[in-house]
């Protein structure tokens, strides 16, 4: 039996490692082991503005990668959150009845919506507010080397 709600909290918070994926699945998921891709490169690009600070740029590409991952994961712990108990019971748990317990929403279900929805949303708009910063920023310092005169 797969339950909805411990999907839903996979999914948030460890969404980023494929958890939910695994545990709906299996092993054998694909999409699972895909996810530590953006993962790893968002937590190397977090590493690179730590030791070289905001001004190397492939951090500037990288550390919005992870964000973008993470606010995916709580988008997906909304949807599971979201899914009708028959719904969910029919593509997860054909085996039982429609309205059985697995698909049911409860408290936790709710708990994990709200912080789905706080957490990915801020996470998603720090991720487009950082990349669009760091992008016009070095856009008006390439600018600032165009128009200086050369001596």
């Amino acid at each position: 039996m797969k339950n909805k709600t411990l999907a839903a909290w996979l999914a948030f918070l460890g969404g980023p490692l494929g958890l939910h994926r695994f545990y709906l699945k299996g092993w054998g998921d694909w999409l699972g082991w895909a996810l530590w891709v953006p993962t790893l490169l968002g937590l190397w690009g977090l590493e690179r503005v730590q030791a070289l600070g905001l001004d190397d740029t492939l951090s500037w590409v990288l550390l919005p990668v992870l964000g973008f991952n993470i606010a995916a994961c709580a988008l997906c712990a909304i949807v599971y959150g979201l899914m009708t108990p028959e719904k969910w019971n029919r593509r997860y748990n054909p085996g039982l009845a429609e309205d059985a317990a697995p698909g049911r929403t409860h408290w936790g279900t709710i708990a994990v919506l709200a912080a789905a929805l706080l957490i990915g949303t801020g996470v998603l708009m720090t991720s487009l507010v950082y990349s669009f910063q760091r992008y016009f920023e070095y856009q008006i310092d390439e600018a600032r080397k165009i128009s200086q005169p050369a001596d």
